[in-house]
């Protein structure tokens, strides 16, 4: 990988494969442009893989599913695309990463087409399939752009940007998602979502620059990585928190209707304001690991379990609900940037493989934590998810804590 500076403040040290960076260094606006059009994917990628949280019940009654069957919705794609992150940048080898964005935006406007036009619940199945395909392949490439779109001294703040699409999608992607599909029909929500999927591989195609893979991936240097502590702990702790997070977040809506007794119609507006609280964690986050990584990724692993720890005892009002789901907004904003950036000061010299596998992981989680928690609200009092839930995000903050005489995480 050709170097593209020295040093990434504060001790990120980063290389990137793109050789041309120099030449967009003279024209920041273009780059910035670029790294709003990748935001803007990762805005699409989570309202497409979370829009069915706030859809549940809809769903589950026109296909006649319990609502821990509809949660598959949210599942099944999370998983394949925890094996498409890796697999997808292995089978591409040197294509324009550009290119590969756009093909894969491509399929994202299909697969949701096709879950609009779905007649059964196994072809909607089916067609989450291939938003899976979509989002694992296309997150695995996105996490690693900012040491390609910006200078080195600007990556914290192009990562921020990039992940806040993430906050993004919760403010107004699974909220207004959620309205469309109460006030219309959730296949009018999925057909919204196909899109814009078109409109973000318009924009993307016409602002991105070419992004050849001088070092592709290979399976040698992916596995390497788990060699490094670092990169290790970074996957177990993303694991935890990821996991414990959608265990309960993925039935959100039944906890706050069943447990805190607010009307289901307000579930939407609710979500609003977890999103926006989780943008403004994003950006806090964003600050915060530029001078203190190790001991913000653990800030965040203690408060967030505290946080869900609390509710099955504090949330059991309309005004304990709402405060708490807003905290929790607030903590979890900062996880995806935190985490990304873990991810790349631990592996400076191979952050696309660390990125693809830190991609897996965490997709893999959205789907084990969704699938743990129906399992769980199938069996059990709502309660439970949320006792399973504070326990993996506080056992990740011990996973975290172990490694804090590690100078390159600090």
């Amino acid at each position: 990988m050709g170097a593209i500076a020295p040093k990434l403040e504060r001790g990120f040290n980063v290389t990137a494969t793109d050789p041309t960076l120099s030449e967009r260094d003279t024209s920041p606006k273009s780059h910035w442009i670029a790294v709003s059009a990748v935001a803007f994917g990762t805005f699409l990628l989570v309202t497409a893989e979370q829009l069915p949280i706030g859809l549940l019940t809809p769903v589950g009654s026109a296909l006649s599913v319990s609502e821990g069957a509809a949660g598959l919705m949210v599942t099944v794609p999370s998983i394949v695309a925890a094996v498409a992150a890796p697999a997808v940048p292995l089978l591409v080898g040197r294509m324009d990463r550009r290119l590969l964005l756009v093909a894969l935006m491509g399929l994202m406007t299909l697969a949701n087409l096709a879950s609009a036009m779905a007649p059964g619940y196994p072809l909607l199945i089916a067609a989450r399939v291939l938003v899976g395909v979509a989002i694992g392949g296309f997150w695995a490439i996105a996490g690693a752009l900012a040491v390609r779109l910006v200078p080195a001294s600007h990556v914290p703040r192009a990562t921020a940007i990039i992940f806040g699409g993430v906050g993004a999608a919760n403010v107004f992607g699974v909220p207004i998602g959620t309205m469309i599909g109460g006030l219309a029909n959730w296949r009018i929500a999925f057909g919204a979502l196909s899109a814009l999927a078109l409109a973000v591989l318009v924009a993307l195609l016409a602002v991105l620059p070419p992004l050849a893979a001088v070092q592709p991936v290979g399976l040698r240097r992916l596995a390497g990585q788990f060699r490094n502590q670092g990169v290790r702990v970074g996957i177990l702790a993303t694991f935890l928190i990821v996991t414990g997070h959608f265990s309960a977040y993925t039935f959100i809506s039944p906890v706050l209707r069943d447990l805190s007794g607010i009307d289901e119609r307000l579930v939407g507006p609710l979500l609003f304001g977890f999103g926006v609280a989780g943008i403004v964690g994003n950006f806090l986050a964003a600050a915060a690991v530029a001078k203190r990584l190790h001991r913000t990724v653990l800030s965040i692993a203690a408060a967030l379990g505290v946080t869900v720890l609390l509710y099955p005892v504090a949330g059991l009002t309309g005004a304990g609900g709402v405060t708490l789901l807003v905290v929790w907004g607030l903590v979890y904003g900062g996880v995806s940037t935190s985490l990304q950036t873990w991810m790349i000061k631990a592996a400076p010299q191979a952050v696309e493989e660390a990125s693809a596998l830190w991609v897996a992981v965490f997709n893999l989680s959205i789907g084990l934590g969704a699938l743990a928690g129906g399992a769980v609200v199938d069996a059990l009092p709502l309660q439970g998810i949320l006792w399973l839930a504070g326990g993996l995000v506080l056992a990740a903050g011990l996973v975290v804590w172990g490694v804090r005489r590690n100078e390159s995480l600090r």
